[in-house]
């Protein structure tokens, strides 16, 4: 008898879980680029756009003021390991195809070989840029994007 109610309690439990998902994937629509699947949601009304970029810059103010101490504390630390500059900066593509600047602490040195190339990625990452990335403290910096 017990047996038979932890199967059913199982059951019900995978049920809800797939009519769930299928509610999830209904919310979403299905494109193919370039011949590869990707899953892409369903569009937001315009008008939410103000409200959420609101919500993004009141939640990104608060965090960087929080985050303000560690900040200081990594930006001393890579000073320190890696020398100036401490920050990294590329131009990025963003909504509607406008460039903006994103900023994260550096992780690598500018290792160059004898003819003034760069070395390869995997020679210029430092032991303490490796933590950096593994710990996302290398991506502090995007607080102020």
């Amino acid at each position: 008898m017990r047996q038979q109610r932890l199967f059913s309690n199982k059951i019900l439990i995978l049920t809800l879980t797939i009519g769930i998902a299928v509610i999830l994937l209904r919310a979403m629509t299905r494109t193919v680029v370039f011949d590869l699947p990707r899953v892409k949601r369903a569009r937001r009304r315009r008008a939410s756009y103000p409200l959420k970029r609101a919500v993004d810059i009141v939640l990104a103010s608060v965090a960087l003021v929080m985050a303000t101490p560690l900040m200081g504390l990594v930006a001393l630390l890579v000073r320190l390991n890696l020398g100036s500059p401490v920050l990294f900066k590329q131009e990025r593509p963003g909504m509607g195809g406008r460039t903006f600047t994103m900023y994260k602490f550096r992780t690598m040195t500018d290792a160059r070989d004898a003819y003034g190339h760069l070395l390869p990625d995997s020679e210029r990452l430092t032991r303490f840029g490796r933590f950096l990335r593994s710990s996302s403290l290398d991506e502090l910096p995007e607080l102020f994007n």
